[in-house]
């Protein structure tokens, strides 16, 4: 009995010492399901795990403010946020309760607008006529929602003024606009957005033109706004050019997470683009230059390593 214990533990320990170790995973957060972030996360942990079979990545759902909390605290070392929340939170600005010290930038990718999508027989035409209307958005900790707030406040409006406000997913509010349960459905996404593209077979919606005026007023706020236009056909029915309040989708990751995994992110992006941009065409045209754009908001190590490599020195 005790022989066949004792080659009992010797052949469990060969099996033990003979057996691959686990690989090592990369936890990140991306965006609601229904948007942009959600399936473009998963083409990037299709595309890293090819690349690098040691190593895996798992993805979760989040949000362009959750995912800069998120880093901060330690919940996963890498996520995807928008340019004017970080910068928003490398100074403490409201929502942000006080300067985050962990997060850095690893690389833009592709440009985010902030669409004001209307129905066509909603009668409204400019945000002054949101009055009374009920409005449809993303969940508070989304940046969708908070620049929904902020565009209220500098047309001199708040959700106070208006009918009835919903804070729901994409699919709930893509819903609502379908069944004629809401008037206004305001997003931050890419151009165009899966779920307003689903919206618009069963719909005839409009994009609301943001005037010079009141995209003054966000860039007052934040110098990463950007005016860019939409242009026509963009959406199905949308017949003309029209203004919109933009900023940028970038990789975030904590300052301290390994620079060899956040330089391995980066080289899967950047080799990989004709099938990222199968996901989110925005990404068909992004150069290596663009990935390392200034936002004001510290680099990560492994970056910097990664745009060494490539020829694009950028340093903090």
């Amino acid at each position: 009995m005790r022989k066949a214990l004792i080659t009992s533990i010797v052949v469990l320990g060969a099996a033990v010492i003979g057996s691959p170790a686990l690989a090592e995973n990369v936890h990140m957060a991306t965006g609601s399901q229904g948007g942009s972030w959600y399936p473009l996360g998963g083409a990037i942990k299709s595309a890293f795990e090819k690349a690098n079979p040691g190593l895996t990545m798992s993805i979760q759902p989040g949000g362009g403010i959750a995912n800069i909390v998120g880093v901060e605290a330690g919940k996963f070392p890498v996520g995807l946020a928008n340019s004017i929340s970080t910068v928003d939170a490398t100074k403490g600005k409201a929502p942000f309760k006080s300067a985050v010290k962990n997060v850095c930038n690893v690389g833009v990718l592709y440009p985010q607008w902030f669409q004001i999508v209307v129905r066509a027989d909603s009668g409204i035409t400019s945000i002054a006529d949101f009055k009374g209307k009920v409005l449809t958005t993303q969940q508070k900790g989304h940046t969708g929602e908070q620049l929904t707030r902020e565009l209220l406040a500098i047309a001199n409006l708040s959700y106070k003024d208006l009918d009835a406000v919903s804070h729901v997913s994409y699919n709930d509010s893509v819903n609502a606009m379908k069944n004629g349960n809401a008037d206004v459905f305001t997003l931050g996404t890419a151009l165009p957005a899966g779920a307003i593209m689903d919206l618009a077979s069963a719909r005839e919606v409009q994009l609301v033109a943001v005037p010079d005026d009141v995209i003054a007023g966000f860039q007052a706020k934040n110098a990463a706004f950007k005016k860019r236009i939409a242009k026509a056909g963009s959406y199905p029915g949308m017949d003309a050019d029209t203004p919109a309040i933009t900023y940028d989708t970038h990789m975030i990751a904590a300052c301290d997470y390994s620079a060899d995994n956040i330089a391995k992110i980066l080289e899967t992006v950047a080799d990989n683009l004709k099938t990222l941009s199968a996901v989110n065409r925005n990404l068909a045209t992004l150069t290596v230059e663009e990935m390392a754009s200034d936002l004001g908001v510290p680099y990560h190590p492994g970056a910097i390593k990664f745009y060494a490599s490539r020829g694009v020195n950028v340093s903090n």
